[in-house]
């Protein structure tokens, strides 16, 4: 994909997301007004409204397709295939949270949040895309504004999961490896 191909498929998913989230929003007003959710579903923290989803997601969507793009065409760059399946799992498992938390299945939601720390030892779910596909898959339920903040604290967790933990845990397994090797 070229330069030029590739910004108008960035414009026309930016759009999209925006577009989406547009006719949510008008349909939340027309029905019972644009809903509000608190910080951590605690009512004595501020509530911040979907409304901001309009602005937040499409940003959001803009500026994280370009950091794929950016991964993509670089020299160590990877295939835009593994890009694609990083955002649909992401999509999925945002959803599922979604749904989970909907039906008040506390503990299935709790372990689904706890499960990405373990995913983060084996697969890079800090990456641009699996960031906004949690994000969007989370979005009808959430808004933009919420998936967006608890998406972003958990790249930077799972980063340093990814990269840090994961490393000493596997250079940990390779010395041990080589003293039963030994013996």
């Amino acid at each position: 994909m070229d330069e030029r191909q590739f910004l108008r498929a960035r414009s026309v998913a930016t759009a999209s997301v925006a577009a989406a989230e547009w006719i949510f929003l008008v349909w939340q007003h027309l029905h019972g007004g644009v809903a509000s959710h608190h910080l951590l579903a605690r009512a004595d923290l501020p509530a911040i409204s979907n409304g901001w989803g309009g602005l937040i997601l499409p940003w959001v969507t803009w500026f994280l397709i370009g950091r794929v793009h950016r991964r993509v065409t670089s020299p160590a760059g990877m295939s835009m295939r593994y890009a694609v399946a990083g955002f649909i799992s992401a999509l999925c498992f945002g959803a599922l949270l979604s749904i989970f938390f909907t039906l008040g299945n506390d503990q299935v939601t709790g372990l689904m949040f706890e499960s990405l720390f373990l995913i983060a030892l084996v697969a890079p779910i800090y990456r641009a895309e699996y960031l906004l596909g949690f994000v969007l898959g989370m979005a009808y339920t959430f808004g933009g504004v919420l998936p967006s903040i608890i998406g972003s604290v958990m790249a930077l967790i799972t980063l340093v999961i990814h990269r840090y933990i994961r490393a000493g845990l596997l250079r940990v397994g390779g010395m041990f490896i080589r003293v039963v090797k030994r013996a």
